[in-house]
C-alpha cells in the first residue's frame, strides 16, 4: 500500500524520494502511528513533505487516495445542532418578493438579534423569516435570501452576508506554478533596484582589461559580487470567499514574484487586514502574526502590494466588529491607514474586472483611501503599479 501511496504522491507532483519513504516505513515499524488515520496523516506529512508550500498539494493527494480524510470540523457543530442547518427545503422567491424583504438595520442589530434567537430557539426551522434555519428569508442560517444577514453553515449564494459564522480552511498559494507567469515576470521587472551583494565570484571583464593594461600586460583578474534585484516587496494576499475564482491568477503572480524578488515577504488575510495576518492558511487560527509586528519589522524602503478583489461588506472597513469572521476591535480602514503611514508606496492589484469596481462600495472606499492606486491584475495593470512603486 505504501508503495502505491508513494507513487500517487509522485504523480501529484510532490518531490518525495525513496529516502523519505524508508523513513516513513521505519517510523511505522517503530509504532509511531498505530492504527489511527489522523496519526498516520501527520506522520506521513512529517516524513514526506520537505517544504510547507507543498502541504496543500499533499492534503489533496492524501484525501484523494484514502477518500476519507477530514482535517477540521466546522465550529458551528458545537454551537448549533447540525440538523438545524440541513437544507432540504429551498423557498423560491420572485424579485418582487425579494424587494419587500427588509434588513434588520445594521451589524449591531444583527448581532443583538442573533443572541436573542440563540437563547430562545429550541428546535429546527426552515423556510421562515425569523429563526435560525434554511431556505427562508431569515437573516440567520443559509440557503435562503435576506438583503443583510449572518450566514451560518452552507455555501454563499447571493453574496449578501455581512458576517459568516464558521471556521473556514483556505488553501495556500502554490509558488511552483509556472504556466502563464512569463508575462507577469516581464511586468514585475519594471520594479527593479539592482545591487551587487555576496561574495565576489563573477568576472568583471571591463575592470580586468583596464587593470591588466595598467599592469603592463600582466593579467590582473578583477571579480565582483553577483548583481541582484534589491527591491524589497511585501505581498499581502486576500484568500477565500469571493477570491476563490482568482486562485490560479494569484498563483501565477505569486510564482513570478518569488522568482523576481530576492527580498520578498508574503502574508495572507481575508477581505481586509486587521490585527493579524498569517503565512499558512491551515494554521492561521493558531499561528497568526500580529500586524503591528509587520509595521515594526520591515523598513520604509519596502514596497507593499495588496492582492484582492476588495469586495466585502462596508462594515468591515468602517466599523469595529464588522469583520465577516471575527469581532475586530478596530475598523479595517484604521489598519489600512497604518500600513499607508508606515510604507511610502502601496498599491492594490484587483483581479476583478475594472468595470465591476463601481458596483461595490467597499472597492470604492479602498480605492479612495489608496489615492486611486488600485490597478487591475493584468499585465498592463501590473506594469502601471510597478511604475508607481518605482518612483
Amino acid at each position: 500500500m505504501l508503495v502505491d501511496f508513494f507513487t500517487t504522491l509522485r504523480r501529484g507532483q510532490l518531490p518525495v524520494s525513496l529516502r523519505e519513504l524508508l523513513d516513513l516505513i521505519n517510523a511505522l515499524q517503530a509504532g509511531v502511528a498505530d492504527m489511527d488515520m489522523d496519526d498516520f496523516y501527520l506522520l506521513a506529512r512529517t516524513c514526506l513533505v520537505k517544504d510547507e508550500k507543498y502541504y496543500d498539494r499533499f492534503d489533496r493527494t492524501f484525501a484523494a487516495y484514502f477518500n476519507n480524510l477530514q482535517l477540521q470540523g466546522d465550529i458551528t457543530d458545537a454551537l448549533i445542532p447540525q440538523h438545524w442547518l440541513d437544507s432540504d427545503f429551498i423557498k423560491q422567491l420572485s424579485q418582487e418578493e425579494r424587494d419587500q424583504i427588509e434588513a434588520l438595520g445594521g451589524l449591531d442589530k444583527l448581532l443583538e438579534t442573533l443572541r436573542e434567537r440563540l437563547e430562545e430557539q429550541k428546535e429546527r426551522h426552515s423556510g421562515g423569516s425569523k429563526w435560525i434555519g434554511t431556505g427562508g428569508t431569515s437573516p440567520f442560517g443559509h440557503s435562503g435570501f435576506n438583503p443583510e444577514g449572518i450566514r451560518i453553515g452552507g455555501q454563499s449564494k447571493h453574496k449578501r452576508a455581512v458576517k459568516v459564522w464558521e471556521k473556514r480552511e483556505f488553501r495556500n498559494l502554490d509558488d511552483s506554478l509556472q504556466l502563464g507567469t512569463r508575462n507577469i515576470k516581464v511586468a514585475l521587472r519594471k520594479l527593479r533596484k539592482f545591487a551587487r551583494t555576496g561574495a565576489a565570484d563573477q568576472l568583471d571583464l571591463d575592470d580586468t582589461i583596464r587593470s591588466t593594461a595598467h599592469n603592463a600586460g600582466l593579467l590582473d583578474l578583477k571579480m565582483v559580487p553577483e548583481r541582484h534585484n534589491a527591491a524589497k516587496v511585501i505581498l499581502l494576499f486576500d484568500v477565500g470567499g469571493s477570491m476563490d475564482p482568482f486562485i490560479r491568477t494569484c498563483e501565477e503572480l505569486f510564482s513570478a514574484a518569488r522568482s523576481e524578488f530576492k527580498h520578498l515577504e508574503y502574508f495572507y488575510f481575508h477581505n481586509c487586514v486587521y490585527e493579524k495576518v498569517w503565512r499558512d492558511n491551515q494554521r492561521r487560527f493558531s499561528e497568526g502574526i500580529p500586524t503591528l509586528d509587520l509595521l515594526h519589522t520591515y523598513g520604509r524602503d519596502y514596497r507593499v502590494i495588496f492582492v484582492g478583489d476588495a469586495a466585502m461588506s462596508p462594515y468591515e472597513l468602517s466599523m469595529a466588529g464588522g469583520s465577516v469572521e471575527h469581532m475586530n476591535d478596530e475598523p479595517g480602514q484604521i489598519w489600512l491607514q497604518r500600513i499607508l503611514d508606515t510604507w511610502e508606496k502601496t498599491v492594490w492589484l484587483n483581479p476583478a474586472q475594472p468595470h465591476y469596481w463601481q458596483y461595490t462600495q467597499s472597492t470604492q472606499m479602498i480605492r479612495q483611501q489608496l489615492n486611486g492606486h488600485m490597478y487591475p491584475l493584468t499585465v498592463a495593470g501590473i506594469e502601471a503599479a510597478t511604475r508607481h512603486l518605482s518612483r
